[in-house]
């Protein structure tokens, strides 16, 4: 099957994007995996699907599957580039989508710098939305529903704040970024029991109230340079913590995001790049081990 893609990156983090709003792909998840692979196929975090809402009130559904073929409910950063490339591909002259999500609506606006912002909704902390197996960690002193503690082999008690933003995160603070155990120990909490469906693992380090820099393990993806959800997260956690306070300057390896969450009872909103890489066709096999 020989297909169109568009390659494009929100700070460091890197998609494919398909254009199915006119007609379906169909692909399967070893098909997603294959052009994924940096090797084999283009390369990319996560596939990114455009096709029509499935709502009145959205005007696309925006679909993610990650690295490993999985479908997953949210991607900041891809989002951003989702709104872009509608607009680049001439499948909108608004400044202002709608998008359909896993979770619900996403609301994405283009600025005159070129940034666009996003507003991702409102954090989720109870563990059903989660989803999140309470049994398996024991609660700390803190907010309700965010400090917890796990016991994870060969490694101290790792803390960690709960926060989903359409997809669930384990917010670590750490000393140092450069030297925490992303690698090592974001696989081990991804796939601890707490987490039925896994879980983002991002490590926070606290700069100043209005700056951070991140790490974060993506669940189906491995470290990536920047994750849109994690930032969010990270910065809810902070703020709901008393670590951070305002807008808050989000450090990624791959580039740097603008959070804020105005209301405690309303949206985050993050503001950061989208750029189109390249444009091209592939052929993806037909049969792929599954």
């Amino acid at each position: 099957m020989r297909i169109h893609f568009t390659k494009m990156h929100g700070a460091g983090n890197d998609f494919v994007v398909l254009d199915e709003t006119r007609a379906p792909l169909n692909l399967n998840a070893a098909q997603y995996r294959w052009l994924a692979d940096r090797h084999f196929g283009v390369g990319a975090d996560q596939i990114l699907s455009v096709r029509p809402p499935r709502r009145a009130d959205a005007d696309f559904e925006y679909v993610i599957h990650n690295a490993d073929g999985a479908q997953v409910e949210n991607c900041g950063n891809g989002a951003r580039c989702f709104v872009r490339f509608v607009q680049q591909q001439g499948l909108t002259d608004r400044d202002t989508v709608r998008a359909q999500v896993g979770h619900g609506l996403m609301i994405l606006q283009t600025l005159p710098n070129g940034a666009v912002r996003v507003d991702m909704g409102s954090p989720w902390f109870h563990p059903d939305r989660l989803p999140f197996a309470p049994q398996h960690a024991s609660a700390q002193p803190g907010p309700p529903g965010l400090c917890w503690q796990l016991q994870v082999q060969g490694h101290d008690p790792v803390d960690f704040a709960l926060v989903s933003m359409g997809n669930p995160h384990a917010v670590l603070r750490v000393a140092d970024v450069d030297t925490a155990p992303v690698t090592t120990l974001g696989p081990l909490v991804e796939h601890h029991p707490a987490f039925p469906e896994r879980v983002n693992v991002g490590f926070m380090h606290v700069v100043d109230a209005h700056t951070i820099r991140l790490r974060v393990f993506e669940r189906g993806a491995g470290e990536t340079l920047a994750c849109g959800t994690g930032a969010c997260a990270a910065v809810v956690a902070g703020l709901r913590q008393g670590w951070l306070e305002g807008e808050v300057t989000v450090h990624a390896r791959g580039g740097v995001l603008h959070i804020a969450w105005p209301d405690p009872a309303g949206s985050v909103f993050m503001t950061g790049p989208a750029q189109t890489v390249f444009t091209g066709d592939i052929d993806i096999p037909e049969e792929l081990a599954p």
